[in-house]
C-alpha cells in the first residue's frame, strides 16, 4: 500500500509540480514552498518544552518557563516548530480567514516533518474542535484540515468525534491570559469514550495555552495519561 501511495505522489508531482505558495517559484522536496522561502521560515528553536513559549536565554537542556513553573498546565509537552510571524503567520491567516486549503496541506507537511524527528508517537490525534456556530460561519475547521495531513504523513489515527466544543467562546486573539482562561472554563466536553492513553491535541497556533490546557485537563480526567500539544506555530 505504501508503494501505491508513493507512485501516486510521483505522478501528482509530475502532472502538477509543487509551486511555492509564498513566491510562485518551483516547490522544494515535494512541498508547495521553495528552498529559499523554506530556509527563511521563523523557527522556534529556543523555547519552553512544556508550552513552547519563546525563550531569550540560550540553554542546552530542556527548561520550563516561569509561567509553566507557576501554573502547571495540564498538557505535558508542546511541539511548535515555528514562530507565529512573517510567512508562517501569512500561511495560517490566509488558511483560517481566506479558506486557502492548500496552506493546510503545506502546514501539515511542515509540522509532520518536525514531529517525525522530535515527538513521541501518540495513540491518536485530536484536533481542537470548533463550536458549530463558528464552523457554519467559517465553513471548515483549520485544525482538522492541518491534522488530516499530519495523520496521513505519520500514519496515526485521527479522532474527530469524541470531543465537542460546548460554547462559542469569543475570539481569543486580543484577550489577556486571565480572560482567556475564564472564557474557556467548561468550554469542552467528551461525548464518546476515548481509550487512548497518549493523545496529541493539534491546533494551528498556541498563544497562551489556555485552550489546550482546558482540553488536556478534560482528556486526563477522562483517563489519558499523557497529552501533548502539536501546533504549527507559537505566538
Amino acid at each position: 500500500m505504501k508503494m501505491v501511495y508513493n507512485w501516486i505522489n510521483i505522478i501528482q508531482d509530475y502532472l502538477l509540480p509543487p509551486t511555492c505558495i509564498l513566491c510562485g517559484n518551483p516547490g522544494h522536496n515535494s512541498r508547495d514552498i521553495c528552498h529559499s522561502c523554506y530556509t527563511h521560515l521563523p523557527r522556534n528553536n529556543l523555547c519552553c518544552y512544556r508550552c513552547a513559549e519563546i525563550l531569550e536565554t540560550p540553554t542546552t537542556a530542556p527548561v520550563l518557563c516561569g509561567r509553566c513553573l507557576s501554573r502547571h498546565p495540564a498538557f505535558d509537552e508542546t511541539y511548535a516548530p515555528f514562530i507565529h510571524q512573517g510567512a508562517i503567520r501569512h500561511l495560517i491567516g490566509t488558511l483560517k480567514f481566506g479558506a486557502n486549503y492548500k496552506n493546510a496541506r503545506l502546514l501539515g507537511m511542515l509540522l509532520a516533518d518536525h514531529l517525525k524527528q522530535t515527538a513521541e508517537r501518540p495513540d491518536l490525534i485530536l484536533p481542537v474542535p470548533l463550536h458549530k456556530t463558528r464552523y457554519r460561519e467559517r465553513g471548515f475547521n483549520q485544525a482538522i484540515e492541518i491534522a488530516r495531513t499530519v495523520a496521513k504523513e505519520m500514519q496515526i489515527p485521527l479522532d474527530l468525534t469524541s470531543c465537542r466544543r460546548n460554547r462559542d467562546t469569543p475570539h481569543q486573539t486580543q484577550l489577556p491570559a486571565k480572560k482567556r482562561r475564564k472564557n474557556l472554563k467548561n468550554a469542552f466536553s467528551i461525548i464518546n469514550p476515548i481509550h487512548a492513553r497518549h493523545i496529541a491535541i493539534l491546533d494551528d497556533v498556541m498563544t497562551t495555552g489556555s485552550t489546550t490546557h482546558e482540553l488536556a485537563y478534560l482528556l486526563k480526567k477522562a483517563g489519558a495519561s499523557r497529552v501533548d500539544v502539536w501546533v504549527c506555530a507559537r505566538a
